[in-house]
């Protein structure tokens, strides 16, 4: 391990970040309003259980490669997709605070993605 970002590598995270905001999306989407059984026949949840297999293969493709303590602050960014994602998609309201929030998580993943460059 090298313990540098590749862009071959940086790809796979995001990847893995939009797998994981596909899986999360699927998810919502099948609990909404819904009991748990009524939610695990829907086909949406399988879809975020695929999405969940995909991202699982692309991460541990990942941390072969990267160190954790690079690639796992990166995946941070998987917040700030989803919360982008909550507000399109199902129109969720973001607030001052929750927006600030997602700011300083931005902030630090591109501390620590510089830090791996």
């Amino acid at each position: 391990m090298t313990g540098t970002l590749t862009p071959a590598m940086l790809a796979l995270i995001a990847f893995c970040v939009l797998t994981e905001t596909a899986r999360e999306v699927c998810f919502k989407h099948s609990a909404d309003n819904e009991t748990l059984s009524a939610a695990l026949v829907k086909p949406m949840t399988w879809l975020g259980v695929f999405f969940w297999a995909l991202e699982l293969i692309g991460w541990t493709v990942v941390l072969e490669h990267v160190p954790l303590s690079i690639a796992f602050p990166l995946m941070a960014l998987s917040y700030v997709v989803i919360v982008l994602a909550g507000a399109w998609i199902f129109k969720e309201q973001i607030n001052l605070r929750h927006a600030a929030g997602v700011l300083f998580i931005t902030a630090g993943v591109a501390c620590v993605g510089a830090t791996g460059l």
